[in-house]
């Protein structure tokens, strides 16, 4: 199956916005998108209704702050939804780079360059696009705006590259049956990830479906592990052992082109906080957790892992609002 037509309309949509500034937004995100859009993204945006109103809370003033914006792109890739909604999804995954010339979200400015981690999944429908989940790492620019809102993590904090093989921009249609075989992979992960009861150790379990020398990209406040071993300790074993009652896993859209494949949900799944996560105690408060995840494969197993999570999100249906907190600071 092809997809070019939807990968046509999503590259000529980033053109325009990237030229567009002020009023003009507004008439860029009526002529891609469908009047009745529904736009997900994270803290403190949530979920947006109608194109006018995405570029009126989001575009306009993210533009305003970050100055002769541009999308370095590092992932682009579409693909059919595997689970029961369906339909056609592009997926572009990079930083979004400006100056940092005006506060954004109470963030302070700091009149130099700044990248915005993003990853955004489209459906398009009818030659418009009808649903946009648009995840941002806003903690990650807060940090390099000096104003570190979380203690020091258990991963390492990078500007993350995209995929070490540099083949993550799939503007042509990829063979069928290397898509299968990802997100067939993809699956197998999920299913492993899903129990946390295997019988087997972790790192075996990870084994199963991740290379020895994979990477994880995981988002600030965690921040980036390499190998099995270092992701086990860095990362997955905390987190395991932070959470108890653990929800299934539910996506939105699964899907995969080429070697390259990913997911989102709203939320993903849920999960109760009874151990110490990120340096904060536990609150026994189920809470959810927003993300995406953006795969890359080689050979039979999974090689590299960019993750977004509204950790925002989280951490204020705990009862802690960090972005007002943090940037609340500094204020007279």
């Amino acid at each position: 199956m092809s997809f070019q037509t939807e990968k046509k309309l999503i590259l000529s949509f980033h053109d325009a916005l990237s030229r567009a500034n002020g009023d003009e937004l507004a008439t860029v995100m009526k002529q891609y998108c469908a009047p009745n859009l529904v736009w997900r993204g994270f803290h403190p945006f949530d979920e947006i209704a109608g194109p006018d109103a995405v570029a009126r809370r989001f575009w306009q003033p993210l533009k305003h702050s970050l100055t002769h914006l541009q999308r370095r792109q590092d992932i682009f890739f579409a693909g059919r939804n595997s689970l029961t909604e369906g339909g056609v999804w592009v997926v572009s995954m990079g930083h979004l780079m400006g100056l940092f010339d005006a506060p954004w979200l109470g963030i302070r400015p700091t009149g130099k360059m700044a990248l915005l981690r993003y990853c955004e999944f489209h459906k398009v429908a009818d030659g418009k696009i009808s649903e946009t989940a648009m995840f941002f790492d806003i903690p990650h620019l807060m940090v390099q705006a000096g104003q570190n809102p979380f203690p020091p993590p258990t991963a390492a904090h990078l500007v993350q590259p995209g995929p070490m093989t540099h083949d993550g921009i799939l503007t042509e249609d990829q063979p069928a049956d290397e898509g299968h075989k990802t997100l067939e992979v993809i699956n197998a992960m999920i299913a492993d990830l899903g129990q946390w009861d295997s019988g087997l150790s972790l790192t075996d379990e990870l084994a199963q479906t991740w290379h020895e020398d994979m990477i994880w990209w995981g988002p600030e406040g965690i921040g980036a592990t390499y190998t099995i071993a270092r992701y086990a300790q860095q990362h997955s074993g905390p987190f395991r052992a932070a959470f108890t009652e653990r929800s299934k896993t539910q996506h939105i859209c699964r899907m995969a082109e080429g070697h390259y494949g990913g997911f989102f949900g709203w939320p993903n799944f849920t999960a109760v906080p009874t151990g110490g996560f990120m340096g904060m105690p536990a609150t026994g408060k189920a809470a959810e957790f927003r993300v995406i995840d953006i795969y890359r494969r080689a050979g039979d197993k999974l090689a590299e892992n960019w993750i977004f999570i509204d950790l925002l999100h989280f951490w204020k249906q705990q009862g802690v609002d960090i972005l007002a907190r943090t940037t609340g600071i500094e204020t007279p």
